[in-house]
């Protein structure tokens, strides 16, 4: 298994433990091995490489200077798996890592499994050629994602996104609960509103959003002095986070870095500012208002704007394909705007009102929409590989 940053180190660890729950007879001696994080490690798993070596962030000078060392790992490691030949490689997105990888393990006879589909639906269609060669069959977390593969030749199967299964779908009486244990399990003064912050997880997202978000959590701090502020980050970007904190001298005291815990700083939250990406479903699923942001240089900006599909980037709004919560980015994402945004959820979260309501509505039609049982799902799919 190859899983790159903190998403793909979180699907794959769900992906393991429910294999072992729920199928051990198929696999009684499983052994996984390969490029792995913290949560994967935590099933057992083998991780030669770490995670966050994968993780990267824009184009052109930004990736250029890690390209050499990254296929350097993706050549040793192939070379790896040519000699140990495993039943089966599983890619767990990082399609610009894996699926280089999996096109030369597939051409060498051994099934391969990409886990999560690109968003070609979203940017990169002409990715889709690279998936066909690559992947014996596709793991899709949306539901609509294999019809779209299969009018291009490619085998997939809709295994329902692990997310949904691991943040359980709450009545509104248990999601009140959850989030006032989650309140006391973080400390939090129970009757003052809390704001999470999660600029991302890659070192570039966090130098380039962090401050961003910390001017704007200043801002709100000025208007709303009872505002509490959560900011949970990966542990290995944890020293570069607390710095980029200590530099802004009036949070002191104001604001929390959690070492983890991103779940429970989003059940304990009314609201949160985050950065564009799976966190941003990872906030839906718990049902929270949320003002998305990104930034990133220039040039890959305008790279990036040339190869988009959709209208928004956040996987919420695309998911329901209208703007349900607020995206602001680049030049947009002034820590005066994200301010704005933040206290208009701020206000209506605590009156619950038609905005709030409608947000809470379709966030749990989507995550009905997501649920499934992967484990079995996928499980299946690997023993019609390894039996084919």
């Amino acid at each position: 298994m190859v899983a790159g940053e903190a998403s793909g180190d979180l699907l794959a660890a769900l992906l393991l433990q429910g294999m072992q729950a729920h199928v051990p007879a198929l696999w009684p001696a499983l052994r996984s091995w390969g490029i792995g994080g913290p949560h994967m490690q935590a099933q057992g798993f083998d991780a030669q490489w770490p995670a966050e070596r994968l993780a990267v962030h824009g184009y052109s000078w930004e990736v250029l200077k890690r390209v050499a060392g990254l296929l350097r790992i993706r050549r040793q490691l192939g070379d790896s798996l040519l000699a140990q030949r495993p039943d089966v490689f599983v890619g767990v997105d990082a399609p610009d890592f894996n699926l280089g990888l999996e096109q030369r393990l597939r051409a060498a006879g051994i099934p391969t499994v990409h886990f999560v589909c690109p968003s070609i639906w979203a940017w990169r269609p002409e990715r889709v050629h690279a998936i066909r060669r690559a992947a014996s069959h596709v793991l899709c977390l949306f539901p609509f994602e294999p019809a779209l593969l299969r009018q291009h030749g490619i085998e997939a199967t809709f295994v329902g996104h692990p997310l949904a299964q691991a943040i359980a779908l709450q009545s509104p009486q248990q999601a009140e609960q959850a989030t006032t244990a989650a309140r006391q399990q973080l400390q939090l003064e129970p009757g003052a509103p809390v704001l999470a912050l999660l600029p991302g997880s890659r070192s570039k997202e966090i130098d380039y959003l962090l401050p961003r978000f910390l001017a704007a959590a200043q801002r709100l701090l000025a208007e709303q002095p009872r505002l509490q502020l959560i900011l949970p980050c990966v542990p290995a970007q944890l020293a570069r986070v607390q710095a980029i904190v200590q530099g802004q001298g009036q949070l002191q005291g104001r604001l929390r870095v959690l070492s983890g815990q991103s779940h429970l700083a989003l059940q304990a939250c009314d609201v949160t500012l985050i950065a564009s990406g799976t966190a941003t479903l990872e906030a839906a699923l718990f049902k929270k208002p949320m003002v998305i942001s990104y930034a990133m240089h220039p040039v890959s900006a305008m790279l990036m704007r040339r190869k988009q599909l959709q209208p928004w980037v956040g996987l919420p709004n695309i998911l329901l394909q209208q703007e349900l919560v607020p995206e602001l980015l680049q030049e947009a994402a002034t820590p005066a705007a994200l301010a704005q945004a933040c206290a208009q959820w701020l206000h209506a979260s605590r009156q619950r009102n038609a905005d709030w309501q409608r947000l809470q509505q379709a966030l749990t039609a989507l995550h009905q929409s997501l649920q499934a049982d992967t484990a079995a799902l996928s499980a299946h799919v690997l023993k019609q590989l390894l039996h084919a």
